[in-house]
């Protein structure tokens, strides 16, 4: 079962997914896929990581997601945004090889047994226009993953102000 939630920066992706992985097991998984690019980023971590107590099982992975064993397990993957920038910077911006490396590495998870995803992705695309041109690209490269992986999951809830509304439910 994979589930894809997205909206816009605070609408409440990150506590939806949470509540919906702790209804759904005793010892979810978290993955974070954030890169450690500073002091603040890493207070941001902190935060994220003390606001999971003993029941979470906490993985920092940054690009290479198949290399977890998500069988048999209930995980959220943290979030698909940071993990585009991984790629996108390692790739020098490359939009096509970015998504042709992300779909590869979400292909590979989809496969394993009985695995249940929540996806937190942002929809970037819905806001101010980007003002530079790499801006620009990587929010084009996050519209095709988003489009991707909506099209992959089982059900799709986009968030609007802390209201969870299902755009895609399971048939």
């Amino acid at each position: 079962m994979i589930y894809l939630i997205t909206g816009g920066e605070r609408s409440g992706k990150s506590s939806y997914a949470q509540d919906l992985a702790m209804e759904l097991s005793a010892k979810p998984m978290y993955v974070a896929t954030a890169r450690k690019w500073d002091d603040d980023f890493q207070k941001r971590i902190d935060r994220h990581q003390s606001e999971r107590d003993e029941r979470w099982i906490n993985v920092e992975k940054e690009k290479h997601l198949s290399e977890i064993d998500f069988s048999e397990n209930v995980a959220i993957i943290d979030c698909v945004t940071l993990w585009l920038t991984n790629f996108f910077v390692d790739t020098k911006n490359d939009v096509a090889l970015s998504l042709e490396q992300a779909k590869f590495e979400f292909e590979a998870i989809a496969k394993q047994e009985n695995a249940t995803i929540i996806i937190i992705t942002n929809e970037i695309g819905m806001g101010v226009h980007a003002e530079t041109h790499i801006g620009r690209k990587f929010t084009e490269l996050q519209g095709w993953m988003n489009q991707y992986l909506a099209k992959k999951a089982d059900e799709v809830v986009l968030m609007v102000s802390g209201i969870p509304v299902k755009i895609k439910e399971k048939k």
